[in-house]
């Protein structure tokens, strides 16, 4: 079975898995009340969403994982995404379940959280040295000139790896928003690692799927928020796929609306420290921004998709060098 099959199985194996487990996982998370407490300085739309369930990354994680099952027999690195997706997976699911069940508002210390993600960037760093993946990345727009990084490789991996997860976590705040741009880069990456011959094309595939159905619960009006279990774990998920193609620096193109949230986000602490209280963003990040300046929910969630998609183009004519 070739890789691109393969990837067909993977995204619909994964999207009956989701669709399945969502009308059933849904009204258990209303039972047990593990709802979504919104901010009180957000806009006054989101009130609404009060009581939403979340922690429905769970359903992503375990349809992604299901379907990857099937094709990761001897394919390590399809194993090592994996593996990563479920490590940071299971760190935002401790961070919800303190946040929605303990009732502790800010979930997992600041040192606790950032911990638990060194520890399983590590773990990948060890299988990049373990399995001789080299410390080169590609260059865009070039073609394929790799630059080897030495030493320097490890700590710009631990910066990339937390840096697109906290991004992607930070994406997480309207419906179908992080969902929806992750699934226009999984494509991205599925399709240049199916032409670099990688083995995380299956698991990508297994991802979209996934996403493809966990969006149809997930999109305005959302009945089921992710959760930091869905945006840390797709978070790692984008971080170790690049890192494996040698595609780090492309995250900067496609993952520019995560980029773009956290940098909101430094700005507007930053810039309120300094003159005493006054914001440079009417809110932060910037999805809510632009919603205070009169956007509804849907029209920055559709700007985002479409920056993404368009940045995605842009990056492939960045490897075009794959395709020929």
């Amino acid at each position: 079975m070739g890789a691109l099959e393969q990837a067909i199985y993977a995204i619909m194996i994964s999207f009956v898995v989701g669709v399945i487990l969502c009308p059933i996982f849904i009204p258990i998370l209303h039972k047990l009340k593990y709802g979504q407490t919104e901010r009180e300085d957000g806009p006054e739309s989101h009130l609404k969403k009060q009581g939403t369930p979340t922690m429905g990354g769970i359903v992503i994680l375990v349809a992604t994982t299901v379907s990857s099952l099937f094709f990761l027999k001897g394919n390590y690195d399809g194993m090592a995404v994996v593996l990563v997706t479920l490590g940071f997976g299971i760190i935002g699911f401790i961070d919800d379940y303190i946040k929605v069940v303990k009732k502790r508002s800010l979930g997992l210390k600041a040192m606790q959280k950032i911990v638990g993600q060194l520890l399983v960037t590590l773990i990948f760093a060890w299988y990049f040295i373990k399995f001789g993946k080299g410390t080169d990345i590609l260059i865009p727009f070039t073609k394929g000139i790799t630059v080897s990084l030495g030493y320097a490789f490890f700590p710009f991996l631990v910066i990339a790896m937390l840096g697109t997860v906290n991004g992607v976590n930070l994406t997480d705040g309207l419906d179908g928003l992080a969902g929806g741009v992750t699934l226009i880069v999984t494509v991205f990456f599925m399709l240049a690692a199916w032409a670099a011959g990688s083995g995380i094309v299956p698991v990508c595939g297994a991802v979209i799927g996934a996403l493809l159905a966990f969006l149809i619960f997930n999109a305005y009006p959302a009945k089921v928020f992710m959760g930091d279990t869905g945006s840390l774990a797709l978070g790692g998920f984008v971080a170790a796929s690049a890192f494996l193609l040698k595609m780090p620096i492309f995250i900067i193109l496609v993952g520019f609306v995560y980029l773009m949230e956290s940098i909101s986000v430094m700005i507007q602490v930053l810039y309120f420290k300094k003159t005493g209280g006054k914001r440079f963003f009417k809110m932060a990040p910037i999805h809510h921004h632009f919603e205070l300046c009169g956007w509804s929910e849907t029209k920055v969630v559709t700007v985002f998709y479409i920056m993404t998609a368009m940045l995605c183009l842009v990056s492939f004519l960045g490897c075009k060098y794959l395709f020929l």
